[in-house]
């Protein structure tokens, strides 16, 4: 596994995506916690998409940067992920929650790759065993 900032996915320049996803902390919505999130991601046809975390009084209903990311690919255009990165306010690099994982899996291309605090993991590293829409098309098809 790459240490922290090294690049071993080709083409994937991490410095830009960090930089990326640190600007996007700027826009957080974070008057509960404070914890600015940002994140970053590449898809497959190099488009550049972005979400911050965006809190709620009724903490239940905050979103996180993921989900605002994804909210980004989809009105882009769409498409699958490429690569990804989140950070905090300080641009340390931090890991997506487990629903969020999810959420990711569901728009990953199949070599989507993920810079995390242990180096470039793939999607299936990050979430093993992941339930996604071929499970529901397998169930459908019995």
């Amino acid at each position: 596994m790459a240490a922290e900032g090294t690049t071993t996915a080709p083409g994937v320049d991490w410095d830009r995506l960090r930089a990326a996803a640190l600007a996007a902390t700027e826009h957080a919505y974070v008057p509960y916690s404070g914890f600015r999130v940002g994140a970053a991601a590449l898809t497959e046809d190099g488009r550049l998409v972005t979400g911050c975390n965006i809190e709620n009084a009724s903490y239940g209903l905050t979103l996180c940067a993921e989900c605002a990311l994804l909210a980004d690919l989809r009105m882009g255009g769409g498409g699958r992920l490429a690569a990804f990165v989140c950070v905090d306010g300080q641009g340390v690099l931090t890991m997506p929650c487990g629903r969020c994982r999810q959420l990711l899996h569901e728009f990953r291309a199949p070599d989507m790759v993920l810079l995390t605090p242990a180096g470039e993991r793939t999607m299936g590293q990050v979430l093993p065993d992941a339930f996604g829409p071929e499970d529901l098309e397998r169930a459908a098809a019995r």
